[in-house]
């Protein structure tokens, strides 16, 4: 049976607004967004004046090619990212203003994601034949993907992280009181430290990371934030990391799955970080057990991002087998739902 006329128009209109986060990301990744925002912040008052560039103009403020920026002018102005006030001359519209980093609810992650994707949808494409799995570099195959990826991640899970995971996960008042030392295996660019750190006034943390790039994003966003004296962050591998003393929290946020295939080593390493009562507390997607369960909305992009996971060498887990892990490691762990149970978090005690 094929399609109605209805629904094939609904899925070109599905690809034409992936194309418009195409179009973002490339304004956000060559600095045109940021530019033609710099006298329209996001909250600004409605009676300050747009700024208004002509192609060439934006180009060289940006510090990029003027071909490509008339040309890509042309496409954000069809779908709708800029508008055209005075001729030749463009001034970013609501939706390209809702691309723009660092603000409440902002879509930069969506336009990362629709790129990341993409990449990653074509890696699939061409190593499905063979079956090979090039492991987690895959991520810095395309040089403008890396500098935003922790930046993507940061704004997607921040919100969750401070308005439901640290409230309500009792751990954290806990380790809160202590004062102690946090460490955060796979950083990123160090935005979980940093959201602790603000909440426990106390703390001190130590991120590692195998990507330099995130090393360099965390350093230096922590300094920017006044915690550089609470937070440092290296490059390293966790099969060789050893803190100089025991800690009160070890944090995997996201992160496990990419080191299931070693879970033994990996739990074990976990326990030895930690002082007797210390935490381990893991953030993983929540694999559902019913494959129905991926038709919701919801944990489509999850059903996604597991056939990303599996070029990368890894998989989505569920609540059971981390459990099952801490306990082979003689720790007891408690399983915290958050996200409408699409976010898990594992906390094991030594």
């Amino acid at each position: 049976m094929s399609l109605t006329p209805e629904r094939r128009q609904q899925l070109m209109l599905a690809m034409q607004e992936t194309q418009a986060m195409q179009l973002a990301f490339i304004g956000l990744t060559n600095g045109l967004l940021q530019v033609l925002a710099q006298k329209t912040p996001a909250l600004a008052p409605q009676t300050l004046a747009p700024q208004t560039l002509a192609a060439q103009t934006l180009a060289a403020q940006a510090g990029v090619d003027a071909g490509y920026v008339v040309r890509w002018c042309d496409a954000a102005y069809a779908f709708g990212l800029l508008d055209e006030p005075e001729a030749g001359c463009f001034t970013l519209t609501e939706d390209g203003r809702a691309f723009l980093p660092g603000q409440p609810g902002s879509l930069m992650p969506m336009a990362v994601g629709a790129v990341l994707g993409a990449h990653m949808a074509e890696r699939a494409a061409t190593l499905m034949k063979s079956g090979v799995r090039p492991g987690e570099q895959v991520l810095a195959e395309r040089e403008s993907i890396l500098p935003w990826f922790g930046p993507m991640l940061e704004a997607s899970f921040s919100p969750v992280f401070e308005q439901e995971i640290l409230p309500g996960v009792p751990a954290f008042a806990e380790i809160n009181q202590r004062q102690g030392l946090a460490v955060d295996l796979g950083c990123g660019n160090g935005w979980y430290l940093r959201r602790l750190a603000k909440h426990m006034p106390g703390l001190r943390g130590l991120g590692l990371d195998g990507f330099g790039e995130n090393v360099r994003q965390a350093t230096q966003l922590a300094q920017a934030a006044g915690l550089g004296q609470r937070l440092s962050f290296r490059e390293g591998d966790i099969y060789r990391f050893t803190p100089d003393v025991p800690v009160d929290l070890v944090a995997m946020n996201r992160a496990l799955h990419h080191v299931w295939d070693k879970k033994n080593q990996v739990f074990g390493l976990l326990r030895d970080m930690l002082k007797p009562g210390g935490y381990a507390v893991i953030w993983e997607p929540n694999w559902p057990e019913a494959r129905t369960a991926l038709r919701h909305p919801s944990r489509r992009p999850m059903a996604m991002q597991n056939l990303m996971e599996h070029i990368q060498g890894n998989h989505f887990l569920n609540p059971d087998l981390i459990v099952q892990a801490f306990a082979q490691v003689d720790m007891k762990a408690t399983v915290h739902l958050f996200a409408q149970g699409n976010e898990m978090v594992v906390v094991g005690q030594r």
